[in-house]
């Protein structure tokens, strides 16, 4: 018999065998740790610690921590409750961490792309890029479709999730403020942020129709944890008559 969720208001996820998701999980910190050492260049003899003040960097070393917490949760729950089950130390908050990413690729898609483009750079689907904007951010979202259990995600956690990149913006329109610089001569880590180029009232157009999109964004997932968790309950039923 397959074994119930530990919160029976949770429905089980798609793929509840941990050497599946162990395997899953050390391949994915093991992609996520290439990516973040190519970009910071900590390899090459002269890493560059600037990189450090970049969402993109910190929302990739968020995945990193979160990844290999689910790990060593999941190599734990596999040696004392079996091979059968789901391992996470919290579904909401793999909708936090997963949110936080999400904004990584989305804005790298949908802003620098096209802002990288109009000024002639041809190397935008680096290794490197592609590994920190999109690989990761898929990553994590396919852990938690496969090996999440779904019916956990609130309403209001939309809102919620949108703290993390709201407390970068405090952070970097700070450092800027104080005279900090994220690369030489740019107080600005991106250019939607540019107030000397866009005006405060052009960065604040940027800054809520962005923030429409995401918490958008963070409904669509909340719906599909709500229609998942549907099937799963469903599921668990139909298993438990059989």
């Amino acid at each position: 018999m397959p074994e119930s969720p530990r919160n029976p208001l949770l429905a089980r996820s798609a793929v509840n065998l941990r050497p599946v998701a162990l395997a899953y999980r050390i391949i994915a910190l093991a992609v996520i740790v290439t990516g973040i050492v190519r970009y910071s260049e900590v390899l090459s003899g002269a890493p560059d610690w600037s990189t450090l003040l970049f969402y993109t960097m910190l929302s990739n070393l968020l995945c990193l921590v979160w990844m290999l917490l689910l790990v060593i949760r999941t190599a734990v729950d596999l040696r004392r409750l079996g091979r059968s089950g789901t391992s996470t130390p919290s579904p909401r908050w793999s909708g936090a961490v997963m949110m936080a990413i999400s904004v990584t690729m989305l804005i790298y898609l949908v802003v620098l792309v096209p802002t990288r483009v109009a000024d002639g750079d041809s190397d935008i689907f680096s290794l490197t890029d592609t590994l920190i904007h999109v690989v990761t951010p898929c990553l994590l979202i396919i852990d938690w479709l496969l090996f999440v259990p779904k019916g956990a995600f609130r309403w209001t956690d939309p809102l919620r999730w949108t703290l993390i990149p709201y407390a970068y913006l405090a952070f970097a329109f700070a450092f800027g403020a104080a005279g900090g610089e994220f690369t030489p001569g740019q107080k600005y880590p991106y250019p939607f942020m540019n107030v000397d180029t866009l005006g405060v009232g052009g960065v604040a157009v940027w800054l809520v129709a962005l923030s429409i999109a995401l918490i958008v964004v963070g409904f669509v997932y909340v719906l599909v944890d709500r229609a998942l968790a549907v099937l799963g309950r469903r599921q668990w039923s139909g298993d438990l008559a059989d």
